[in-house]
């Protein structure tokens, strides 16, 4: 159960590739990571999930608690490189319809929820 988080901005956009699995044990590490982004008006963040490899409804909690503070805040969090099966999570949930999402590229399929 291991779990990496690297903050890259590039101009205005704030960028977090994920790496590893979110779950109960290491969502507190990722809450952790995105509460110290200080939230301005119009803020832009980008979460880069192509190498989760495990997610649970922990994680699914961090996501949508993230994504109202930064709706608060006018701002736009996109979340990019789901595999099919992290994107069948979003979709079931229907959170796929309320937040900008961006699949894997090549569809890869190397997860499990």
């Amino acid at each position: 159960m291991n779990l990496q988080v690297e903050q890259v901005d590039q101009d205005l956009v704030h960028n977090f590739k994920i790496i590893g699995e979110i779950d109960i044990y290491t969502a507190p590490k990722l809450k952790e990571h995105l509460a110290a982004l200080e939230l301005v008006d119009g803020i832009e963040v980008e979460l880069e999930l192509s190498e989760v490899n495990y997610m649970d409804s922990t994680g699914l909690g961090i996501f949508v608690g993230f994504y109202k503070e930064v709706k608060a805040h006018n701002g736009k969090l996109v979340i990019k490189g789901l595999n099919q099966r992290l994107y069948r999570l979003f979709e079931i949930t229907g959170l796929s319809d309320i937040m900008e999402i961006e699949q894997s590229k090549g569809g890869e399929d190397n997860a499990s929820v």
